[in-house]
């Protein structure tokens, strides 16, 4: 059977594998074992799970063996290496050219150890790099808590020993459907840079009904170069206009009205450049969330920037609803993680965080005793505290808001206990989940619809969720209910993902997170699609 046709990568590799084994002169084989063995062991140097995994092996060649199987290996490695651009990882790191030199440039059993463990060593930093990021979210921004579950290097050398090296590296990346979306939407926008991007911004100004002029232009040629809208040579601002204009809103997040205002002309005016940034980001934050066991057959997402809380059951979407999440005031900020919800409470109590009591609660006491008179203080024995005597500099003390409608969790509240003392919870404001903009709370995320949330969780171990949970609501007395299985939930912030169909959705940067983490991405070397200033 003819061989199938390779990429000027793979037939460089091809060479350069050849050239691995021609020596200036013979040396006997003994010598060569020995002085590649030492060469490998000098190599490796410090102990670490490459060194293991080579000494388990008695140092023998992972790479650079004479054979077909280590050809195969060296093969596949480069062409996997050669896709990191479309992955949105620095290919610097990795440098297939440089690998390639080395590999030209081997030509006695010491070089060729040498090369085995900086072969061993790239495909350890790639494999790294490609399963849970590039980057160490815990560096960039206090708000990520993320933790990175890091492959062992040495299983990851022994799938490559054991394995077909092309089905080995095809499994290194994320196998969500949201990455390979996000591959699909990163590779569509790099077309769209490569033609100019979208043209000219649109200027300020306001448009009305059926008005013309040099803005209903400029907004119907932005339009057109986005997709929203058909190619045409209509100046005025019709229905076809206006409609396009609200599809951009609801992909933005925006208030869909079809009114040109100053927030959606900023979302208009992003560059496509922009754009991609913003979806290079989203494939690293779906790499730091890469995880063997999946994000669980049912889980709960937040996306922080949609203001969007998620019941997922597989792939499908079983439950909704709005949220209102940490302002952006630098100690609000609701952080990212992930844990396992494994109750809720029914008729909360509210016991105030010591940073709120600190910093805007015991100010207000130490005026007026009487101060607050909606929560109780409490000893360290759980005694209500008497305010007569009133509160100087110390305060060995507690805050609790007993259970009542007013009571600032609500009525519910669902508990995954974390460090981080965040939770979803109910709330007396309900105005707020009127807004587009839902930045208001503390940290903790409130739910739009509790009530919804708890019937959903319980409805896979009672045959009645509405009516124990009402059973429980009308006690009107604080009470744990447990969850038969507890569910994770994964605490996201996506400036742009997709839906299974329709376009991608990008979000405000409303933490600035995101824009830290491109120019982290930047600095390691993560290029853009040339063709848009």
């Amino acid at each position: 059977m003819q061989r199938e046709s390779k990429s000027p990568v793979v037939r460089r590799a091809l060479v350069c594998a050849a050239a691995l084994f021609v020596t200036a002169a013979p040396i006997p084989a003994g010598a060569q074992v020995t002085a590649f063995k030492q060469s490998v062991a000098e190599t490796l140097g410090e102990s670490d799970a490459i060194a293991a995994f080579y000494r388990a092996r008695k140092f023998e060649p992972l790479w650079t063996g004479p054979d077909d199987v280590h050809r195969a290996r060296r093969e596949a490695f480069l062409e996997a290496i050669g896709m990191a651009g479309a992955h949105g990882l620095p290919a610097g790191r990795y440098d297939a050219s440089a690998l390639m030199a080395e590999m030209r440039a081997a030509r006695n059993p010491r070089d060729r150890g040498a090369l085995d463990v900086k072969l061993s060593r790239t495909y350890a930093q790639f494999a790294r790099d490609l399963q849970n990021g590039a980057l160490d979210p815990s560096r960039i921004d206090a708000g990520l808590k993320r933790e990175i579950l890091y492959r062992d290097p040495q299983e990851l050398l022994t799938r490559l020993e054991n394995e077909d090296p092309r089905a080995v590296f095809r499994t290194l990346a994320p196998q969500s459907r949201e990455y390979v979306r996000l591959m699909h939407e990163k590779m569509k926008m790099e077309k769209v840079i490569a033609r100019g991007g979208y043209g000219a911004s649109v200027p300020g100004g306001k448009i009305e009904a059926g008005e013309s002029g040099e803005l209903v232009v400029a907004l119907r040629d932005r339009l057109i170069a986005m997709g929203y809208l058909r190619p045409t040579a209509l100046a005025s601002y019709t229905d076809e206009m206006r409609q396009a204009l609200e599809a951009f809103q609801a992909d933005n997040g925006l208030k869909v009205d079809g009114v040109f205002g100053p927030s959606t002309r900023e979302a208009l005016n992003v560059s496509a450049t922009g754009r991609l940034q913003q979806i290079l980001v989203a494939m690293e934050r779906e790499r730091w969330l890469n995880r063997p066991e999946g994000l669980g057959p049912r889980h709960i997402k937040v996306n922080l920037t949609e203001y969007t809380a998620r019941i997922y059951d597989g792939e499908t979407v079983t439950f909704e609803t709005r949220a209102v999440i940490g302002s952006t005031d630098s100690d609000r900020r609701t952080p990212e993680f992930s844990d396992e919800m494994t109750h809720m409470v029914v008729n909360p109590a509210w016991y105030i965080p010591r940073s709120i009591i600190k910093n805007e609660y015991l100010p207000k006491l130490r005026q007026n005793p009487y101060a607050l008179g909606h929560l109780e203080i409490i000893d360290r024995s759980g005694r209500v505290v008497s305010r007569s005597r009133g509160f100087g500099s110390d305060f060995p003390y507690s805050m609790r808001q007993p259970p009542g409608p007013d009571n600032a969790l609500g009525k519910v509240k669902f508990m995954f206990p974390n460090k981080y003392a965040i939770y979803l919870h109910d709330t007396p404001a309900k105005h707020l989940f009127d807004r587009d903009r839902r930045a208001y709370s503390h940290g903790c995320i409130r739910l739009g619809d509790p009530f919804g949330m708890a019937h959903a969780l319980l409805a896979p171990q009672t045959d009645d969720p509405d009516g124990f949970f009402q059973s429980k609501l009308g006690s009107r007395s604080e009470a744990r209910v447990n969850l038969d299985t507890p569910v994770p939930v994964h605490l996201i912030y996506r400036t742009a993902f997709t839906l299974p169909k329709g376009r991608v959705q990008f979000r405000e940067d409303i933490y600035g997170r995101d824009a830290r983490i491109w120019a982290e991405l930047e600095r390691a070397g993560v290029a853009l699609a040339a063709g848009e200033s």
